[in-house]
């Protein structure tokens, strides 16, 4: 009942109207439009022909909309109505396996969408005390980060990368590979020629059948951009609702505080750290909280995040990793070297590793991490040819295991491993790690 309840709320049973007094950038000032910050309203034309648009601010007695499409044909005067006072997305098992925009609407030519639960995309997720601690690992298909950044049900992971370092990639991997229910994917201004490559490549034919795509492109309206992701939030809680372990992935959060940063300066808000205005700020722990563990499902989140010149400290970088549950690192030097995937796994971090593997994972997750750290403190000396064999174990352990820890972190972009043959992988390592250590102390 309360999501049907949550309909009749967002319903505008009394007529409010107003007119358009002008127009300036991305948005139209009204006067006469008594409506809350959110509402979405219809704007008629002379002509007869319609948009739709929200309320994304007000100063003193006029309301500031930006249209969702087209905004050509907005003339002064035009008539601007209420539609609803809160945006729905309607909610169903036929989503599965389809792409629809962030209106909610289907754009993959496979036909009407039947009605479903009406959801609220604006909700505050699952209160606190309700979420049960994380417990149970899930597989993500990657041998790197099942095996040392074991994630768990209910986790939020930040996926942080330069462009062109394999970011798309690794996150259609998870998400085709991930032992998952259900899975949503939510592609944020997204280049419009790379929608039906991930949809072909990315996912294929038996990835889709589990997956919902929620797709918004770069040249759509800010409000799309944004509501895609909240529709996307919004499709994964139905899903844990039903019982689900469900996987959100969304790419990117970059993107997407882009667009709330164009609707935030085109509400009057003052631009803050480096031009992104407070709202930003305010968005990001509202959508990255909505994934979490219930008492019925889970919503285990990937979040990419694109840093600027590869720089880890920018403002957007800094604000998702205070917020996630760990984050993984593509390395610009690991791509440029053809290793997929290229995580960094010695800067990337699982922060419920420690309570959802064994002690003796733990150990050898450690132990790996441990010898590529070594390996960094002496690889300018092996570099220049100063190293010397024999003086320290642990060095001559770091060097000579080196390779296969490295073949270890890559695999095929087409291959995908289960969580039980990541482990039983990582134990062969460390038992020829074991091996090669009294090969030389003898």
């Amino acid at each position: 009942m309360a999501a049907q309840l949550a309909a009749v709320e967002c319903g505008s049973p009394v007529r409010v109207a107003g007119r358009v007094e002008s127009m300036g950038g991305l948005t139209v000032n009204t006067v006469g439009l008594a409506l809350p910050v959110g509402s979405m309203c219809k704007l008629t034309s002379s002509t007869g022909q319609t948009s739709i648009a929200e309320v994304i601010g007000f100063h003193r007695e006029r309301a500031i909309l930006m249209p969702l499409g087209e905004s050509s044909s907005i003339a002064p005067g035009d008539t601007v109505e209420n539609v609803m006072s809160a945006p729905l997305v309607q909610c169903s098992a036929q989503l599965l396996g389809r792409v629809i925009d962030g209106l909610g609407q289907p754009i993959d030519d496979k036909g009407a969408l039947p009605l479903g639960e009406p959801r609220r995309i604006d909700s505050r997720g699952t209160p606190p005390l309700a979420r049960p601690p994380i417990r149970e690992p899930i597989s993500t298909g990657i041998r790197a980060v099942d095996a040392l950044l074991t994630c768990g049900l209910g986790q939020r992971m930040a996926i942080f990368s330069g462009p062109g370092i394999g970011k798309s990639t690794l996150v259609s991997s998870i998400a085709r590979s991930s032992s998952a229910d259900v899975c949503v994917v939510a592609l944020v201004g997204e280049r419009g020629r790379e929608v039906q490559e991930f949809l072909d490549k990315g996912l294929g034919a038996a990835g889709m059948c589990r997956c919902v795509v929620v797709v918004s492109t770069s040249e759509q309206s800010p409000l799309l951009c944004v509501r895609a992701a909240k529709v996307a939030a919004t499709v994964a809680e139905y899903f844990r609702d039903q019982g689900k372990n469900v996987l959100l992935v969304v790419d990117s959060l970059t993107r997407l505080c882009h667009a709330q940063r164009q609707i935030g300066l085109a509400a009057h808000e003052p631009p803050a750290t480096r031009g992104y205005p407070p709202s930003v700020f305010a968005m990001l722990p509202r959508i990255l909280e909505r994934a979490c563990t219930s008492a019925t499902g889970s919503i285990t989140a990937f979040y990419s995040v694109l840093v600027e010149g590869d720089e880890f400290s920018e403002p957007i970088s800094d604000a998702v990793r205070g917020v996630a549950d760990g984050h993984l690192w593509l390395s610009r030097a690991l791509a440029t070297k053809g290793h997929f995937p290229a995580i960094d796994v010695q800067h990337s971090i699982s922060r419920v590793r420690e309570s959802i593997v064994s002690d003796r994972q733990l150990q050898m997750a450690r132990r790996v991490l441990g010898l590529l750290s070594v390996y960094d403190d002496i690889k300018d000396l092996v570099a220049v040819g100063a190293y010397v064999p024999g003086v320290n174990l642990e060095y001559d352990l770091a060097v000579q295991s080196r390779d296969k820890i490295l073949e270890f972190l890559q695999q095929d972009v087409s291959s995908h491993f289960t969580l039980e043959q990541s482990l039983n992988d990582l134990r062969a390592l460390c038992v020829g790690i074991e091996h090669l250590e009294q090969k030389l102390r003898k």
